[in-house]
């Protein structure tokens, strides 16, 4: 982290009065200012329902931040009630950045995305993790049950408009730019320390049907 280490390079001037922001942005748009919720409505429910990605992103109690992608089959947020909603664990890497930051500060922010739908819903509210609860059952997945699931307390709910989804074409492959990137194999050997596997192994590591079939172990 290097919170101590703050680079400003814009040539206008760096913002820090809210006033000042407001007068460059102009007024909030009636429509938007009037378009957030505390309670789930049932489209919200429907949306929900149909996500199978979300975006998490939390904060530890000092500032630094982590967003976290979320996947699994739609629906795999669950609702529990009008406010509160549950999002399972799944394998991953462990270094449980999202997790900790809920430890020592409870505040997340919640992205659903639907393939081909250019809107969003944001869910912002207050998380805490949870070892079991009955409702574990209904998040097995290939005979994976979760280990432990982020409950959150809802205090803000929304749409998000299309506007950055048509900008950046993101589910229209006919303009996509030409991928040019090194594969995950390479990226991980150049740009990460104390990496002693060769490239090949790598390679094999990254290769979709490993990857799949380790989708829900441990």
């Amino acid at each position: 982290m290097h919170n101590d280490r703050q680079k400003f390079r814009g040539g206008g001037g760096v913002i820090t009065d809210p006033a000042d922001l407001r007068q460059l942005l102009g007024e909030v748009l009636p429509r938007a200012a009037t378009k957030e919720r505390i309670a789930l409505h049932p489209r919200d429910r429907d949306w929900i329902a149909a996500t199978p990605f979300i975006a998490l992103s939390t904060s530890d109690a000092a500032g630094n931040c982590d967003t976290s992608p979320k996947g699994d089959p739609p629906g795999f947020v669950k609702v529990l009630d009008d406010t509160t909603i549950a999002i399972p664990e799944r394998p991953g890497n462990r270094r449980a950045d999202g997790y900790l930051n809920i430890l020592s500060n409870p505040h997340v922010g919640l992205l659903f995305m639907i393939p081909g739908r250019r809107e969003t819903l944001r869910i912002n509210g207050r998380a805490r993790l949870v070892r079991d609860a009955p409702y574990f059952d209904d998040m097995v997945v290939r005979g994976h049950r979760p280990i432990l699931a982020i409950e959150v307390d809802i205090e803000q709910i929304f749409f998000h408009c299309a506007k950055a989804f048509i900008r950046s074409h993101l589910w229209e492959p006919e303009l996509w730019p030409e991928d040019n990137l090194p594969s995950p194999a390479c990226l991980v050997k150049e740009v990460q320390t104390n990496v002693t596997e060769s490239v090949e192994e790598l390679e094999r590591h990254y290769a979709p049907e490993n990857y799949n079939a380790k989708l829900y172990q441990e």
